[in-house]
């Protein structure tokens, strides 16, 4: 090779590695989203996990490319406010939360950044959104389908506690609520509840408390009353105090009913509801779409797509029920 030859190859090879190396430099740097994340429970649950493994499964790592600020409130509303409104102020792109409650507190805070309901109760009932497949305004999300399933949640006890005519129903309902009348999901979950009773001749009874220091009292009209079972509403508030709810529950000998499937991993003896961690998985494929441009209020919001029905024998055979074949059958998992 002649000594021009060489020369012209090394000058175009180097001419070619400033050339690439200003490519690089040139391309912009990935865009790194901010998600606001408050929320009504003490802190953090599997959940979660499950939402931030959504986010990564669509390219979304912390640390790289996403931040989430994260706000544990532990059911006070007035803090929650707060912690909103400091969200508002950083401009995240996004608040993702859950609960009816904490959506609705969000929604006072903010017209325009997007909210994501990992996890609310009946959002048309309750004043959420417009409707489910147009939303309207600046939230969407996912339905927990809570007063939708209270029949089938009576069904269920009724098999298990045969010849029931009495149940209860525990609900809380902090002070300072924001719900107009009627609108509440407490009392949407006991007028359905109430109602599918009616239909199935079994009287149903609610007590619903503000704080801690109200369930030593709703247990003791529960006991007054005769009620027979309970069915105990998910919340923030209920979750944190479960230990004291499970405790009375099983002292009193009720057969007790959840929404969810935690409390029965706790000891309780029956849930029938959709699985949360599915929820907020699915919750990060609508932020991922509103961080692509779409509107919050025109993603439909999504109902579930897996329940829980899982049975506690342990808890069944403490109760001195049998548990017919047929339920066993049925349900998703059975805790021995």
């Amino acid at each position: 090779m002649s000594v021009g030859r060489r020369r012209f190859l090394r000058v175009t090879s180097v001419a070619g590695l400033i050339a690439s190396r200003a490519d690089v430099l040139a391309q912009p740097q990935a865009k790194v989203y901010h998600i606001g994340y408050p929320n009504l429970r003490a802190g953090p649950a599997e959940f979660d996990e499950a939402f931030l493994q959504g986010m990564r499964d669509l390219g979304y790592v912390v640390g790289r490319n996403l931040v989430i600020e994260y706000r544990w409130t532990n059911g006070d509303n007035k803090r929650f406010d707060t912690m909103v409104d400091e969200l508002v102020r950083l401009n995240v792109d996004v608040i993702v939360t859950s609960s009816t409650g904490a959506v609705l507190h969000a929604m006072q805070a903010t017209r325009t950044i997007p909210i994501v309901m990992a996890v609310a109760s009946d959002p048309v009932e309750t004043g959420l959104v417009a409707s489910l497949v147009h939303p309207g305004g600046n939230v969407t999300g996912m339905s927990f389908l809570t007063s939708d399933l209270a029949g089938k949640r009576l069904q269920l006890l009724r098999e298990l506690v045969p010849g029931m005519t009495r149940v209860g129903v525990l609900g809380w309902r902090p002070a300072g609520s924001l719900y107009a009348p009627g609108r509440h999901p407490t009392e949407l979950l006991v007028a359905g509840t109430q109602a599918a009773g009616r239909r199935m001749g079994i009287e149903v009874s609610a007590q619903v408390v503000m704080d801690g220091n109200g369930l030593a009292q709703a247990f003791s009209e529960f006991k007054r009353e005769g009620d027979q079972a309970l069915i105990v509403q998910s919340s923030p508030f209920i979750f944190e105090n479960r230990a004291t709810i499970l405790e009375m529950a099983a002292r009193q000998q009720l057969p007790d009913m959840y929404e969810e499937r935690r409390f029965v991993d706790a000891g309780g003896l029956v849930c029938y509801g959709p699985n949360a961690n599915d929820l907020y998985r699915r919750a990060a494929t609508q932020v991922d779409k509103i961080l692509k441009g779409a509107k919050a209020g025109d993603l439909p919001v999504e109902q579930p797509a897996k329940f829980d029905f899982v049975v506690n024998l342990k808890t069944a055979k403490a109760l001195g029920l049998t548990v017919p074949q047929s339920l066993l059958l049925r349900a998703d998992e059975v805790i021995q």
